[in-house]
């Protein structure tokens, strides 16, 4: 029996010019899935196609991004809250800001602060204040010497201010001075260290005096009253009157050459005189018998309670400055 695949001898050769006859499917064949038979041929191609056919899709944000614009992007805070322009405040003039202000150098012109007008210099005045008499027990006053004179202020009982003094203020500074300021009467802090204008009213005269190339200790400082009235009041006229015998031998001893009267109180015990101190200023009065130059002046403590007169004081200083300048030539 021949081999079932052994090709018979007398079979006829194959023509394979002729196309393939496609017999029917089997029913063992296996049918193709629904799916991938009707597929098309076109989404066949285009699925197996590159993926660099067409350009992936723009991711955000740049597909949603603005136009360009000529406007300026927005300033962040807190910049757009900034503040306004800065302005440059007005000069505050020397030396009550700053304790230890530059000397003014000459001449003595050229160190004036701005001005609209012009800084007058004042002649010297005629008028002068005449000394009240002095009584029984002020004669032996005046023929004390200087430790004798303090001794007297500290024992004075004349006036009711002794009952409620801490202590007596008699003065303090250099006795060969040609400088005398004299200011009304001793405060909270004189009363409690003996020494007159103390404190804050004291540290301004300090710095005024240093203004005019002036120390303290180079003049000598006293009050017309050597005690302190209650509550800082003004001293009344019977306590002037009871302290004058002293501060007129104060000055006998020390013979000034130029008296400062600081404040409104002494200016008008001094030159007798009820006279705004206001109308006072920048002039050369004469002190009494002796024709001793006087100048008035604003007190530390008013220029404490109005800061806007520091200009005016600072032209006194200046007035001060250019007496003392020509009463050394």
């Amino acid at each position: 029996m021949p081999d079932k695949h052994t090709i018979p001898e007398n079979t006829p050769p194959v023509n394979t010019n002729e196309p393939p006859v496609h017999q029917p499917a089997t029913a063992n064949a296996a049918p193709l899935p629904p799916e991938e038979s009707q597929v098309p041929i076109r989404a066949i191609t285009n699925a197996a196609s590159s993926p660099l056919d067409e350009p992936p899709p723009i991711p955000p944000p740049f597909e949603t991004a603005s136009p360009p614009s000529n406007e300026p992007p927005p300033i962040p805070p807190p910049f757009e809250t900034a503040l306004p322009p800065y302005e440059e405040p007005p000069p505050i003039p020397p030396p009550f800001e700053t304790a230890s202000p530059p000397p003014i150098p000459p001449p003595f012109e050229t160190a004036l602060p701005p001005s609209d007008e012009p800084l007058p210099i004042p002649q010297p005045a005629t008028a002068n204040a005449a000394l009240p008499p002095l009584s029984l027990e002020d004669s032996t006053v005046a023929e004390l010497d200087w430790d004798s004179l303090e001794n007297r202020v500290a024992a004075c009982t004349a006036c009711d201010l002794h009952k409620t003094r801490t202590q007596t203020v008699f003065g303090v500074g250099n006795r060969q001075t040609d400088l005398m300021l004299i200011g009304e009467a001793p405060g909270a802090d004189e009363d409690e260290q003996g020494e007159p204008f103390v404190g804050r009213a004291g540290q301004l005269l300090t710095d005024m005096l240093y203004a005019i190339d002036l120390k303290r200790e180079t003049v000598y400082i006293t009050n017309v009253v050597k005690c302190r009235p209650p509550e800082n009041r003004n001293p009344e006229p019977h306590e002037l009157t009871c302290c004058n015998a002293f501060l007129q031998r104060q000055i006998e001893l020390i013979k000034p050459k130029l008296i400062i009267a600081v404040g409104r109180v002494a200016a008008h015990h001094l030159l007798e005189t009820d006279t705004p101190i206001s109308k006072l200023r920048l002039q050369r009065f004469k002190y009494g018998e002796t024709k001793i130059p006087l100048i008035a002046t604003y007190h530390p403590a008013y220029l404490l309670r109005r800061p806007t007169e520091k200009r005016q004081s600072w032209q006194d200083l200046q007035f001060i400055y250019q007496t003392t300048t020509e009463l050394k030539t």
